[in-house]
């Protein structure tokens, strides 16, 4: 479907649901009340079944906003309170997930406090849901917290719900945090509102250099939150050279429209004004309105709009309520170009400004980088059905080689082949189920799927059965061309990267535990690593025929007793194959060998079974 004639969901249809409500009134209502308590200040309410929790923006915050040194990575400071974020991602990728030490620092004072700490576990536990919110750095307080709640309901029986709401609170993260709230589905708790030209939101967009003497104010304005009056009270000349110098920034820290920096959003971005508002959820879209919005802005306006989003929620939802419509020199040639215009009312942005042009393609940019990782995504899904029947080929090559009167099995067989044509056309198949699960691969790294395809079931699912079925022949095509005597054994030196990571996929997966015993043995072995194991094994084993030195013996031989306990139970629970199990597979010759040298050794009792 051309995305030009498809309705314009990106903007109004959020924020339609959020002003139609009272959660964005009550939200900044209990700000207002935080603001009056001093460091590490909150306020708790319970309304009905759902507790909401602001945190004052009365903030010290340690540190200049655009020192580097500031960064913290979270899995340093708050592995054990963020854990889903804090690993590493799904895709193979080991880019750290940053935050600003200041703004961290803030949140695990609180943590830190036993009487909040028990005070939000227990609302966890007792409460439908929990309304997390807070003003300027008390913002930041509240997404920290939302985080942690969310990374508890991953570990409690608790069925809550989180929902977090900001008014002009900074950036807190960096890329990696934002990729890895889109890879846990957290984005949709999110709502940061922000006005036009608020600087707070935009102040780690810049490197705020105090080369003008009145920027020291707005680093006064970060480390004590706008919740005081007296704290704005700049001269004129004063506001003029702060707004002149970030804008000058902006314009300068910008490439081709779109903002460069350390510092990404996450989750949904509410900008109000006095003609309405509009919500965009893409990170590169939310910056790129960022930089446009503030551009109309004035010298006043950039700071004083920071305290007066109470005046912008009041007027929401009556503006929502108006008609509106366009003269007819404004109609629109479609419903989608109607959407984009209404978005632009909202956002303050009338048709003959100059910035209008840029404005209307970041909300057509929003809706088009929205839609075209799903379109992959069905596209793709469409593609694993062609290549299912490569996938059955295989599964029937291995039903043949289990049935064979060679009795050797899957693996053996496809290792030992000769040159028939049966033989090529597996190996053909393997190949080509390898481009396709590369090139996906390729297409999450390039962000050309949505951030959470390894935890849909579908993909997990497909992922691991290709695993299972192919792996074990390219291990036996590793050790047929003899690349172990190049580059070493398969698990260390010749594993593809694409099975790493489809590794991640399946432990990651959400699963009940379950302790059923197998009554008969897997279709697939469970463990795809298991014949380069044995492919090692039977390399120790020949080391230790020859093998004069003590010390030397002693360690390959618990090496291989304990791959010979390992196999064994393996086998008693019957999570590989049949295959493995056949009379002249490498396992079971492995198994007789190693019989052998144990009598040979003056060992008589046998831990391993004998086929």
């Amino acid at each position: 479907m051309d995305t030009e004639a498809s309705s314009f969901e990106t903007s109004e249809m959020l924020a339609t649901f959020l002003a139609s409500t009272p959660l964005l009134s009550e939200s900044w209502r209990l700000c207002s009340a935080a603001n009056q308590k001093p460091y590490h200040g909150y306020v708790i309410e319970q309304i009905g079944s759902t507790v909401c929790v602001a945190f004052s923006g009365v903030q010290e915050v340690l540190g200049s906003p655009d020192d580097d040194r500031n960064w913290v990575q979270l899995n340093e400071e708050g592995e054990k309170l963020f854990p889903p974020l804090t690993c590493r991602s799904d895709h193979g990728e080991a880019e750290p997930v940053l935050v600003h030490g200041g703004l961290l620092h803030i949140f695990l004072a609180m943590y830190n406090n036993p009487d909040f700490r028990n005070q939000m576990l227990l609302k966890l536990q007792t409460s439908k849901s929990i309304a997390v919110t807070g003003h300027s750095v008390g913002g930041t307080t509240a997404s920290l917290c939302a985080l942690w709640l969310l990374s508890c309901l991953q570990s409690t029986s608790s069925c809550a719900s989180v929902f977090c709401i900001t008014f002009g609170a900074p950036l807190l993260g960096n890329e990696g945090l934002s990729r890895a709230i889109l890879r846990e589905r957290w984005s949709g708790n999110f709502c940061h509102v922000l006005s036009r030209y608020d600087l707070m939101p935009r102040l780690l967009l810049i490197p705020v250099a105090p080369i003008i003497p009145q920027l020291h104010s707005v680093v006064a304005m970060w480390q004590l939150s706008m919740g005081r009056m007296e704290a704005l009270q700049l001269h004129d000349q004063s506001k003029d050279e702060i707004f002149s110098h970030v804008l000058r920034e902006l314009l300068a820290h910008s490439v081709e429209g779109a903002m460069t920096g350390s510092y990404r959003p996450f989750g949904n971005y509410f900008f109000c004004s006095e003609e309405g508002a509009i919500c965009l959820d893409n990170a590169t879209s939310v910056i790129k309105l960022m930089h446009l919005l503030f551009m109309m802005g004035s010298p006043s306006r950039c700071i004083e709009d920071h305290l007066k989003y109470g005046a912008y929620v009041g007027k929401i939802s009556s503006q929502f309520l108006e008609s509106r419509g366009f003269t007819e020199e404004e109609q629109p040639e479609s419903s989608y170009e109607a959407g984009v215009a209404l978005a632009l009312q909202s956002s303050g942005i009338n048709f003959q400004e100059s910035v209008a042009i840029s404005a209307r393609d970041c909300l057509k940019m929003a809706r088009r980088m929205g839609r075209t990782p799903n379109l992959n995504c069905s596209n793709l899904s469409i593609k694993l059905s062609k290549i299912t029947p490569y996938r059955a080929e295989i599964e029937w090559y291995k039903t043949l080689c289990d049935l064979s009167d060679n009795q050797m099995g899957y693996y053996d067989s496809f290792k030992l082949r000769g040159a028939s044509r049966r033989d090529s056309k597996i190996n053909m198949n393997r190949h080509k189920l390898a481009r396709f699960w590369d090139n996906v691969i390729n297409m999450i790294e390039n962000n050309e799927l949505p951030y959470d395809f390894g935890r849909r079931r579908k993909w997990v699912f497909a992922s691991q059965f290709y695993k299972l079925l192919v792996e074990p022949l390219d291990i036996g095509e590793y050790y047929r061309t003899g690349m172990h005597r190049i580059k070493g054994h398969y698990i260390k030196h010749g594993r593809e990267r694409r099975y790493q990571i489809f590794d991640k996929w399946w432990k990651g997966r959400a699963t009940i535990e379950d302790n059923y015993k197998r009554s008969k043995f897997a279709s697939l072995t469970q463990d795809t690593l298991f014949w380069a194991k044995v492919e090692e094994a039977r390399e120790w084993l020949d080391n230790v025929r020859g093998q004069n030195d003590p010390t030397a013996l002693a360690f390959l031989l618990q090496k291989i007793d304990d791959f010979d306990r390992y196999a064994s139970s393996l086998v008693e629970r019957k999570e590989v194959s049949k295959d493995v199990v056949a009379k002249n597979s490498s396992y079971c010759l492995w198994v007789k060998d190693y019989k052998e040298l144990k009598s040979q050794l003056g060992q008589c009792h046998l831990n391993s079974p004998v086929y």
